[in-house]
């Protein structure tokens, strides 16, 4: 159904839920799910937002051999070794799952504003999508074909971290494009799936690096989706 551009695997995404605005339509955000859940999920608890002028769009992620869950299949954004960033990246399914959010924004009309949101692991997808966007392109060097609005990321963590820096230096338009890109980062302080220091240190190396227009919000507990959602039905 999609690939990843210039990847020698082949990437089948499951089925994609919309959300349409119930008003004008001034924006479009793709949303994406944790690890092991699907698009549906969140579709459902994103329709009760008192926001008619947004429109969600909430793919499935490929199911997918997961290293963490020693090889078994389950729907995933990427592979992963443990849900916090030290592991090694799989650049590959980052950039199949960020080609396949860009595609799904690419035919939305030209006047409408574009963003990407998530979490867990969808937060961990829409962040190295903002890396992308700043950078200009993928990991594999392909050009990246979204100019993003907004992005938001709950409970995530920044995938490729240790290498952004030595991405972006020599490059003023990326640092103009990370400083401009309003980024919301949420997370809970008794976050044991992903744990808190990991999406506090994503927040810290994102902000040093130059992405000025960044908030960190930190919730008490552990932060599922139905929380934050009842939590801004204002």
């Amino acid at each position: 159904m999609s690939s990843g551009r210039g990847t020698s695997r082949t990437f089948e995404f499951g089925r994609t839920y919309v959300v349409r605005p119930r008003g004008n339509h001034e924006a479009t955000i793709v949303w994406l799910h944790g690890l092991g859940d699907k698009g549906s999920s969140w579709s459902q608890l994103l329709e009760t937002l008192p926001l008619p002028n947004i429109k969600w769009i909430c793919p499935t992620a490929p199911t997918r051999p997961v290293a963490m869950f020693g090889g078994y299949p389950c729907t995933a954004w990427f592979d992963v070794g443990d849900l916090s960033g030290d592991g090694p990246d799989d650049l590959e399914g980052l950039d199949a799952s960020a080609a396949r959010v860009a595609n799904l924004l690419s035919t939305e009309p030209a006047n409408i504003k574009l963003g990407i949101g998530g979490f867990s692991m969808g937060a961990a997808t829409a962040l190295y999508s903002a890396t992308c966007h700043i950078l200009g392109k993928y990991g594999n060097g392909n050009l990246y074909p979204v100019n993003l609005s907004a992005v938001i990321g709950l409970s995530g963590w920044l995938p490729c971290s240790r290498t952004l820096r030595n991405e972006m230096e020599g490059s003023i338009q990326a640092v103009r494009r990370a400083a401009s890109l309003p980024i919301l980062l949420c997370h809970g302080l008794g976050d044991d799936v992903v744990a808190y220091q990991h999406g506090e240190r994503s927040a810290q190396a994102l902000n040093s690096v130059g992405f000025r227009n960044l908030t960190f919000r930190t919730y008490n507990g552990y932060l599922i989706g139905s929380t934050f959602i009842n939590n801004h039905k204002k």
